[in-house]
């Protein structure tokens, strides 16, 4: 919806490139609006913008003043990103129940996650834009949900069937479910933890796995998953420390999504990162701690860079995708915005950003 300037606020998502006498937008889609960028809005005299009818804490966004009058008014399904934060917002208050004491309801967790799975598996290149919306504050939760979605997205890729990828997106949601039996006092903790504390919130899979073992409506492979996640294939994981030849195939699956998850979300004491470089460093990391199918599927499924694909680098400069080593997908050879030819695998210290 297009809304005066004056109207916005703080958590607003643009929805389309904003534009002044520049050739470059200003802001572009999918920017979270903070005060700054408003300010900027100001400064450039713009009287009014396109943005979600809802704020990125998934609360509808409702002017005060009337909404600059649109050219058609159709009737539409909320969009993937609405979904997903109502997802997010249901999963927060379903943890808060947890901390009450209360028990795993599968039908809630179901409701949370499936439906908007099957919409990321017909729209999979949305699920590489969800990070965006991440915030500090509530990492866990979106963590969460997002975990969800890569696990189930990441057995399609593997050809499980659509029963399994369900199962697998139900325990990437319920993985860190165990966080809600340790005390508050550590999740809120804005300095960093004591070793005391760190070991504590190192036994959630446990906590997670003991929450759902009794529930018979809960497989044993998405049980066996939730305490698995942080395992490794050379048994320097936790909390069993067991090898890649006693992991479920699904706990081999959310290990390496759950740490795709985390390096390319906003933490409370880290940035996100681009998706190419971490995709390159859980390659390069993954020998013999990750197994190499499910990372495989992982590049396959997030680093796909084509040829005429126009890229953003790490160090600013853009350029054009010319040529693909496929050893080597996320390390391509482009033609600079001054002509110039960069071979990225020669150049190990960029990397690509992001696309434009």
């Amino acid at each position: 919806m297009r809304v005066r300037t004056s109207q916005l606020q703080e958590g607003c998502i643009v929805s389309n490139d904003v534009f002044s006498l520049t050739n470059k937008p200003i802001i572009p889609k999918k920017t979270v609006l903070s005060t700054e960028h408003i300010q900027v809005l100001h400064a450039f005299l713009l009287q009014d913008v396109q943005v979600e009818s809802f704020l990125i804490n998934g609360d509808p966004f409702t002017p005060t003043e009337q909404i600059i009058e649109e050219i058609e008014v159709i009737e539409e399904k909320n969009t993937i990103v609405e979904d997903y934060l109502k997802s997010v917002t249901q999963y927060k208050q379903l943890f808060s129940s947890w901390q009450a004491g209360a028990l795993v309801d599968i039908a809630k967790v179901r409701q949370i996650i499936i439906p908007l799975f099957k919409r990321i598996l017909d729209q999979p290149d949305e699920l590489s834009t969800l990070n965006r919306y991440t915030s500090r504050e509530d990492y866990m939760y979106h963590h969460s949900v997002t975990l969800g979605l890569l696990s189930g997205y990441l057995g399609s890729k593997l050809q499980y069937s659509e029963s399994e990828c369900y199962h697998l997106a139900i325990a990437g949601l319920l993985c860190d479910c165990g966080m809600a039996k340790i005390d508050s006092k550590i999740l809120l903790k804005n300095s960093s933890l004591t070793l005391t504390e760190y070991n504590e919130v190192k036994k959630h899979p446990l906590y997670s796995y003991r929450m759902i073992e009794k529930i018979p409506l809960v497989k044993d492979s998405v049980k066996l998953a939730v305490i698995q996640h942080h395992e490794r294939m050379d048994g320097t994981g936790y909390i069993l420390g067991i090898t890649g030849e006693k992991m479920h195939p699904f706990g081999k699956i959310i290990a390496v999504a759950d740490v795709y998850s985390a390096m390319t979300s906003d933490r409370p004491y880290s940035n996100r990162q681009s998706h190419f470089k971490v995709l390159e460093e859980i390659k390069r990391d993954s020998f013999g701690k990750f197994d190499m199918k499910v990372v495989d599927a992982l590049t396959t499924g997030f680093g796909q860079i084509n040829i005429g694909l126009k890229v953003k680098l790490s160090d600013g400069q853009t350029g054009e995708v010319m040529f693909i080593d496929h050893s080597q997908p996320t390390r391509p050879l482009l033609k600079l915005s001054d002509n110039e030819f960069l071979d990225l695998r020669e150049k190990r210290d960029i990397y690509i950003n992001e696309i434009i």
